[in-house]
């Protein structure tokens, strides 16, 4: 997980949230959080410099992302009882993309911060439904 410190993180409560558990899923999600991390800072960095760079490789790492999360929580339940997180990580990737490509950084910034807690609460319900987490 890389080192708040040191880099900017865009994902740190998926990535906490699927680093809770180890199943195959869970590593994949947390895996591709990871890289779309990766790509969020590299993308933050062009925005903040006036340039172009990186952003079609943020969009695909986050749509990798966010079917990694579909995934892992099930289509059955992605598409009925999850309908609304299925809308809420939409949403918040959509925003992230209009302000990649409109170049504003505050509103880049705001739509990580709901695009993480999506995702993030769509982890932590399958881990709770399949009872990974311990209270």
């Amino acid at each position: 997980m890389p080192n708040p410190a040191r880099e900017p993180t865009f994902l740190p409560l998926t990535m906490a949230a699927a680093g809770a558990a180890d199943d195959e899923g869970a590593v994949a999600v947390r895996d591709r959080a990871e890289s779309a991390d990766r790509a969020a800072a590299d993308c933050w960095l062009s925005l903040v410099a006036g340039c172009t760079s990186g952003r079609q490789t943020l969009i695909n790492r986050l749509h990798d992302l966010s079917e990694a999360t579909s995934g892992y929580a099930g289509m059955r339940w992605w598409l009925g009882h999850g309908s609304v997180h299925r809308r809420r990580v939409a949403a918040a990737e959509h925003r992230i993309d209009d302000a990649v490509r409109e170049g504003d950084g505050a509103e880049f910034a705001e739509a990580f911060i709901g695009y993480d807690q999506a995702v993030a609460t769509v982890v932590v319900h399958v881990q709770n439904r399949l009872g990974k987490l311990s209270t």
